[in-house]
């Protein structure tokens, strides 16, 4: 087997599944979440895209329903021993497949929790699951037990995320290197890919994102490239990944001669950004760091150039996005602890003037004040 951490990972984190599904009183876990998989078995597939499940009963066992083509995946990255295959055929129903799994398991009656807030379950796939489920038990949304588990990290997990913050430096070394005039978009994307792979690195749970001119104060990724005039800007948003844990950085780059709206908006960004940093600490919550955030960025008259959120958890992640749980926005009750994983970033759009900046880094917390895992610093970046 392919496993990326010791038995006595496993079962530590089983252990803790177990003892939260006793607390809620939740005789079976229904997983459709990829990272649920990965994090308790080590299963590791992007076949989740059809219907696959993943089954924890009370008693400890996993069972996994899955198609054909993920059966040897599954025996060859995972811990799991029952594999339960549905066949791919016209009017093909894996839902009712699963209800005949949990009946052979004896659940007929009990209570069940499932993940529903998860890319690995489509509505239909949902909706099909309920219609046949429908009577069989008292059935409850379980999408928060095993993510919650999942926000602390074990140092076993801690060592990958630092790997992959490794890489995400490299990256951002090999990205400047490839920025200046004339520089094509691409060819910038293809020298920090390079060397995250070269570096026993994965691909990311999604696109790299990268814009320049006015396409640097997009928050999310295109197709097409450009290259660089000879005053210019360009923001990344990028990932370095090691066995799928993810370290984020975020950096508007100017080429050429930085305007002074640049210069304005980095000041209040790295403002914004060390008034985070103060409050990211165990005890303190996600809204609380936002508001930080906010109000750093309001005291520069820039509301209305930031956005409503300004960062998140980072983990194991799988596409269409490395965005974790839990968020940094208003009010957000989750409280911070020691050995979370927090991508901070603080992005700025001056749509007037066409004008980005943007700076981000991800954080290890602490008993204390956070640890930066970055080696590169705030200090605004020219080409």
């Amino acid at each position: 087997m392919a496993l990326h951490f010791e038995q006595d990972e496993f079962d530590a984190r089983k252990a803790h599944v177990l003892e939260e599904m006793a607390r809620r009183k939740i005789d079976a876990l229904l997983m459709f979440a990829p990272e649920s998989h990965y994090w308790l078995s080590g299963y590791d597939t992007f076949g989740y895209c059809f219907f696959q499940c993943l089954v924890l009963t009370r008693d400890g066992k996993l069972t996994l329903l899955t198609r054909s083509a993920d059966l040897r995946q599954a025996r060859h990255t995972s811990l799991i021993t029952e594999i339960v295959v549905w066949a791919d055929q016209m009017n093909a129903s894996p839902a009712l497949q699963l209800r005949e799994l949990l009946d052979d398991l004896d659940l007929l009656g009990s209570r069940i929790g499932i993940e529903y807030d998860t890319h690995g379950l489509t509505a239909a796939n949902g909706r099909a699951m309920d219609d046949t489920l429908k009577s069989f038990g008292d059935i409850e949304d379980a999408s928060d037990l095993v993510r919650r588990l999942r926000a602390v990290k074990s140092p076993a997990e801690i060592a990958y995320v630092r790997r992959a913050a490794e890489l995400a430096d490299d990256a951002l070394d090999a990205g400047l290197a490839a920025i200046g005039p004339g520089a094509d978009e691409g060819a910038v994307l293809a020298a920090m890919q390079d060397v995250i792979f070269r570096g026993g690195g994965d691909y990311p749970a999604n696109p790299f994102v990268i814009g320049s001119g006015r396409d640097a104060l997009l928050c999310r990724t295109k197709t097409g490239r450009r290259k660089l005039d000879e005053i210019d800007q360009i923001t990344l948003e990028f990932a370095g990944t090691f066995r799928l844990y993810h370290a984020a950085l975020m950096r508007t780059v100017v080429v050429g001669v930085p305007s002074e709206r640049h210069r304005e908006l980095h000041a209040a960004a790295a403002e914004a950004l060390a008034a985070c940093e103060a409050v990211m600490q165990p005890g303190r919550t996600f809204g609380e760091v936002y508001t930080a955030h906010a109000e750093a960025l309001d005291a520069h008259g820039l509301a209305r150039h930031r956005l409503n959120a300004c960062g998140y958890s980072l983990g194991a992640r799988y596409a269409p996005s490395w965005m974790d749980w839990p968020m940094f926005y208003r009010d957000n009750e989750v409280t911070i602890a020691p050995n979370m994983v927090l991508f901070a970033h603080m992005i700025l759009m001056d749509s007037d003037t066409e004008t980005a900046m943007c700076l981000g880094r991800t954080y290890l917390t602490t008993e204390g004040a956070p640890e930066s895992l970055s080696r590169h610093g705030l200090e605004l970046i020219v080409r």
